[in-house]
């Protein structure tokens, strides 16, 4: 298992090798690790029994927001360290790749990009 410290380090990574553009383009976004999801997190994604969550979005992605977006709590997303962990062992490489994946799954959410389309993109 990371160290909290080593896995704040992948996340980091991750978010420094997104492409400039995708880094200016951010807004009023906070990124969070936990170690677990909580059974409200688990509810609000709507993830069935027996299942995990790897990251969770929450706000009002970009392509929501209108002229009265102001004064507003920052968006954040959640990457939770156990279950990425439990989802590849404990081959650095791969926790790497899929932090990095996570990261970029969640941020396509803060860019407006559903589930669904992610699907059609073949993110999945």
């Amino acid at each position: 298992m990371l160290s909290q410290p080593q896995f704040e380090q992948m996340v980091a990574e991750a978010m420094d090798g997104l492409p400039p553009y995708f880094q200016e383009k951010m807004s009023n976004v906070e990124l969070l690790l936990k170690s677990w999801p909580s059974a409200a997190d688990l509810h609000r994604a709507k993830v069935p029994p027996g299942h995990s969550l790897l990251g969770l979005y929450s706000g009002i992605p970009l392509t929501k927001r209108t002229h009265g977006y102001s004064l507003v709590p920052p968006d954040t997303i959640t990457l939770y360290q156990g279950p990425i962990e439990a989802r590849v062992g404990a081959d650095l490489q791969e926790i790497r790749q899929l932090v990095r994946h996570t990261v970029i799954h969640e941020l396509a959410h803060h860019f407006g990009i559903s589930d669904d389309r992610l699907r059609q993109l073949g993110a999945y």
